[in-house]
């Protein structure tokens, strides 16, 4: 049996341009790696196949108890497919619901988990998932947030922004890193290169390097206006939009930027998300 590494994060925080990278650096292609083959790469905790396979029913029948009961038993099936470390998707917070793993340690090697600053979080959610800012807010500070369980996505356990990111923050292991969004983007070849070693894979600077100019958001918007991309939202807007940090200058005003300091203050603070004069 193989292990798991998880790449984490809360959604629309980067989780997908880390698979980009990871898939690329594996690869080691001259060009970049097809969106449509990043399943070849890291495998999914909410694809729906793996839980109806295991149910002997659709996911759509398995309320979030029984979901949570059958979860360990997903991912022993995954790392049970791996000759070594598989890499999986999950916007899962780390922990347990209903008395149940969100993640079966007993078959986990580590984690990558993103962190993104809540106040662009925000009005990334609003393009996404077709929220208003003060909706997107209000989603970002419920504790008991879940996706949703359909045909496409199994339900996954978030909680609030701070819950998910001091969940996996306080894991007291060296085999979970944390990596802030906005330092990827500022010093790329240097923050992957921690998850490359993380998965014994940054033995050539060069290949990281190359990785990472095929992980460009310009270049994977390119890729999914051309061919598209099956984690674009339903809502029309492009999954690639921009990519960039401080948008919420442009979109919150200041009492939505309070409400979000409010209540997440802590946690904004610990990861250096604070604005001047809040």
């Amino acid at each position: 049996m193989g292990s798991i590494v998880w790449l984490a994060s809360y959604p629309k925080s980067g989780n997908t341009w880390l698979r980009v990278f990871l898939a690329n650096l594996i690869a080691g292609g001259r060009g970049p790696v097809p969106l449509s083959e990043l399943p070849l790469y890291c495998e999914d905790e909410a694809r729906p196949e793996l839980w109806a396979a295991l149910a002997g029913r659709p996911n759509t029948e398995l309320d979030l108890s029984e979901l949570a009961a059958l979860r360990p038993r997903v991912h022993a099936w995954i790392a049970s497919q791996a000759a070594g470390t598989r890499l999986v998707k999950t916007h899962n917070r780390a922990g347990t619901f209903d008395g149940r793993p969100l993640h079966n340690m007993t078959v986990t090697a580590g984690a990558v988990y993103i962190v993104r600053n809540p106040l662009d979080v925000a009005v990334s959610m609003t393009h996404h998932f077709g929220l208003t800012p003060d909706e997107a807010i209000d989603r970002l500070g419920n504790d008991r947030v879940a996706t949703e369980n359909n045909a496409l996505f199994v339900s996954q356990i978030l909680g609030s922004w701070s819950q998910h990111v001091k969940s996996w923050a306080d894991i007291p292991s060296e085999r979970v890193i944390i990596l802030r969004y906005e330092d990827l983007l500022a010093k790329p070849v240097k923050q992957f290169a921690r998850a490359a070693r993380l998965l014994g894979l940054a033995g050539h600077r060069a290949g990281i390097e190359r990785a990472v100019r095929h992980s460009t958001f310009d270049t994977l918007a390119s890729m999914e206006r051309r061919h598209g991309f099956v984690e674009a939202s339903e809502k029309g807007a492009r999954f690639f939009r921009r990519g960039r940090m401080n948008q919420w200058h442009d979109i919150l005003g200041r009492e939505q930027v309070q409400r979000l300091i409010d209540s997440h203050r802590e946690q904004m603070a610990r990861f250096r998300y604070l604005p001047p004069g809040y």
